[in-house]
């Protein structure tokens, strides 16, 4: 089981980014490090060393699915649980990703209240 501590969250909307750091921070006591793309997020993660990473889907640039490949690429990191947030509807739009490389989705919009638990539910059972 993942005692969930920090948490990398991969986001390029600003205001998204900032709804999820009060919940994720204020809310949920987490050590949450902000990257605004897949390439930023890259340079940070393996010296943050987080305990679960969590990827918008739709991004410019790098995608969260090809964030999370080259992520996983990193020995530190091929093992850390991962959480795709997307607007599409978690049901039937790419399945079969989050079913093989990720430990769970999160649908857009989002409850500030109740993301923390709802990633520290996921990242636990993965």
């Amino acid at each position: 089981m993942v005692q969930v501590r920090r948490i990398l969250h991969v986001e390029d909307d600003p205001d998204i980014r900032e709804i999820a750091n009060l919940a994720l921070a204020e809310l949920g006591g987490f050590d949450v490090l902000q990257c605004e793309s897949g390439a930023v997020a890259l340079s940070k993660a393996e010296a943050f060393a987080p305990d679960v990473i969590v990827l918008d889907m739709m991004m410019p640039g790098m995608t969260g699915i090809e964030t999370l490949a080259a992520l996983r690429k990193i020995p530190s990191l091929a093992q850390t649980p991962a959480i795709f947030m997307t607007s599409k509807n978690v049901a039937t739009e790419h399945q079969d990703v989050i079913q093989n490389e990720a430990a769970g989705a999160i649908q857009k919009p989002f409850d500030p209240v109740t993301l923390p638990e709802q990633i520290r539910r996921i990242a636990e059972a993965s």
